[in-house]
């Protein structure tokens, strides 16, 4: 000033003040804020905020805030304080590699799968603790694999591998009762193993079956089970084959996963586009899935290897080996389409409200958003009623849905998926009477008669022209090119998830037997299912080392808010869906088998790992409600960028000014507690 007085920094133009504090951290803003009433007022500025959020998580500029919310600082106050990173508890209840975990829909038990063969079902409290468990190697499975509630939490489906040869693929699905102290119900045969099972609905399960036709050429069928197996008549049909798919060369259905369809049905079949080039292709290729699913694979010179993974001598580079360090922290963002933002805003864009109740859904799911500052009592977006189960419904009752699998063309790792709709169908309440043994005995010999004569020829399984009608097509077909090692629907079932690892570029594949060698870096796709087209990527989201040959599935899961997946560089992940960011990752001491969000609390997070590990882990304010420390427990990597030293005072102020309480301390770390007035 002209006469020597001090200046008044509270009658700064906030326009000026705004240009001051975007070169501060979020951090300091609390601080900041206690200076005057017009600091306070700019620090809670949504220009200011909007340039942290973007800043900090290195959001691009393009994607506009998530639909339904309105407040930048929210925003950034939810990703900080509401993303599970706080490792609350660690569970060392297995004595081998924990393979899967997954979570009732009501959010208040979670299962988990061991190679020590048991099945445990957990309360989801704090601490959690164990409900129900058993040992499935009674039964003579080698262990357990995968688990899935029915959508009213009575019923566990759980599958696992069976005790056989080094190159067995037999596997079985049981179905015990939640209401009825853990009372095994069922059990399946499930062929080959990783088809996985899952549920139909409420009281029907899926499972599969795999029946050799010739060389390289075999077929799989879908079978319909009923999950309660007590009849009053052996006549009464508790199984139904569902489809039949042809297999070349050497591939089979896997990984089945069952949609609720979101859009009528089409005036005709989605046929896949067989063109000259694809009916060579088909002539010579096929694929199957993860480990090779032959009962005589051994035939084909292929060589089957169990899921005891250990990451070779030599990592795996993008094609073949590399130095890879597992402290890198860069992940790749979620990269969506345009018709995919069109309908975030517009959810029904694409459905048909009166065939699937969509947007119904919806509307209730927005009036359900909470808004950061609420977040104590929020109220957590459901698509159920009011935490209340969906009624079992009958079979004529369903809805249409898609049968969605992995299979191939082109080698027999799995690097396409298939979609079938299933129409709605009634399974037949009592079964025809079949020819008895006389009558099947005299057929035979009636056969070998005709075979004697000439007059008798074999169906020619290796052309597929010629046996066409005998199979059920697929409608629809995705190819990944790269080998595809996870699969996970959102919630809304709209949006399929997939974690692939690529081919190299313009690979040559010269035998159905010998794939293609494979990334290292994961690639994750999202598929709309009401159009069927990917409207998602994530290039190199995550790392896997092991070869082609040796490829296992990876387990990821999708919530509203959040999308998360093991990998093998002992970390899992979280990634934000809507500004498709990586947020964190979560430390194990070996490869994260899967992962699975709370569907009641997606601020919960579950992960299992080959280092025998259970880790339950919270967002920052769950872990205060419970009492816990930050500074003493153990927490995720945060993978915003390194924040930068706060500039010294006399930087961005003139020396005449000095602000009360300044923070000039070093970038807090993870375990920060995050201020927000």
């Amino acid at each position: 000033m002209m006469d020597g007085s001090q200046p008044d920094w509270t009658l700064l133009p906030d326009s000026l003040l705004l240009q001051i504090f975007t070169y501060l951290e979020y951090n300091e803003m609390p601080d900041v804020g206690l200076v005057c009433r017009s600091w306070h007022r700019v620090s809670y500025d949504e220009f200011l905020w909007r340039h942290f959020f973007y800043r900090d998580f290195q959001v691009d500029p393009s994607v506009p805030i998530m639909p339904g919310r309105t407040s930048w600082r929210c925003e950034y106050r939810r990703l900080v304080e509401g993303t599970p990173v706080v490792e609350t508890e660690e569970i060392c209840e297995h004595n081998h590699q924990v393979l899967h975990v997954s979570f009732s829909h009501q959010g208040h038990m979670f299962a988990t799968s061991s190679k020590d063969g048991y099945i445990i079902v957990w309360n989801s409290t704090y601490p959690a603790e164990v409900k129900y468990y058993k040992d499935m190697k009674i039964h003579s499975w080698k262990y357990t694999q995968f688990s899935q509630f029915n959508s009213s939490d009575t019923l566990l489906l759980v599958s696992g591998v069976h005790f056989g040869t080094y190159n067995s693929t037999s596997g079985e699905i049981a179905v015990f009762n939640l209401e009825r102290d853990f009372q095994l119900q069922c059990r399946v045969l499930n062929k080959p193993y990783d088809i996985f099972g899952t549920w139909y609905n409420d009281q029907y399960l899926l499972s599969g079956d795999l029946h050799w036709l010739a060389h390289l050429v075999s077929t799989s069928v879908i079978w319909l089970n009923k999950a309660s197996q007590e009849n009053s008549s052996e006549h009464e049909a508790i199984i139904s084959r569902l489809y039949k798919f042809y297999n070349r060369n050497a591939s089979s259905v896997r990984t089945i996963l069952v949609a609720n369809c979101l859009t009528p049905e089409p005036s005709h079949a989605l046929p896949v586009e067989v063109t000259e080039e694809v009916k060579k292709e088909n002539e010579v290729v096929v694929e199957r899935g993860n480990p090779p699913s032959h009962r005589d694979i051994g035939e084909f010179g292929i060589q089957s290897h169990s899921k005891d993974k250990q990451p070779t001598s030599q990592p795996h580079t993008e094609y073949g080996a590399v130095n890879s360090s597992p402290e890198s922290a860069h992940t790749s963002p979620i990269t969506y389409t345009n018709d995919y933002r069109r309908a975030e805003v517009d959810p029904t864009e694409g459905t048909s409200p009166h065939s699937s109740g969509i947007s119904a859904a919806y509307s209730k799911a927005k009036n359900h958003i909470w808004y950061g500052e609420k977040e104590e009592e929020e109220v957590m977006m459901d698509w159920e009623d009011d935490g209340e189960p969906a009624p079992p419904m009958s079979l004529a009752q369903d809805r249409d849905k898609f049968l969605i699998f992995t299979t191939g063309s082109k080698t027999y790792s799995p690097h396409q998926i298939g979609f079938k709709r299933i129409k709605k169908f009634s399974i037949p309440t009592v079964l025809e009477v079949g020819p008895c043994l006389r009558e099947r005995i005299q057929q035979r010999e009636h056969q070998r008669e005709l075979r004697n004569l000439g007059l008798f020829q074999e169906p020619n399984w290796l052309d597929y022209e010629s046996v066409a009608e005998r199979f059920d097509h697929i409608d629809h077909l995705i190819d990944l090119n790269g080998h595809i090692i996870g699969m996970g629907l959102s919630p809304d079932h709209r949006y399929l998830y997939v974690n692939s690892r690529p081919w190299q570029a313009n690979c040559v594949i010269e035998s159905p037997l010998s794939p293609p060698r494979i990334a290292e870096g994961i690639d994750l796709h999202v598929i709309d299912l009401t159009n069927l087209t990917e409207v998602g990527t994530m290039l190199r989201s995550h790392k896997a080392y092991t070869p082609n040959d040796e490829c296992f599935f990876i387990f990821l899961d999708v919530s509203h808010q959040y999308v998360a997946s093991g990998a093998e560089d002992k970390h899992g992940y979280v990634w934000e869906r809507h500004y498709g960011v990586c947020l964190s990752r979560l430390p194990h001491k070996d490869v994260v088998n899967a992962v699975a969000f709370n569907p009641r609390d997606p601020e919960m997070l579950i992960t299992v790992s080959d280092d025998h590990k259970i880790k339950i882990w919270r967002s920052r304010r769950r872990a205060r409600a419970l009492g816990l420390n930050l500074k003493e427990v153990g927490m995720a990597k945060d993978l915003r960028p390194r924040r930068r030293i706060p500039r010294p005072a006399s930087q961005v102020f003139p020396q005449s000014f000095s602000p009360p309480s300044p923070t000039t301390a070093e970038p807090s770390d993870a375990n920060e507690e995050v201020k927000f007035v």
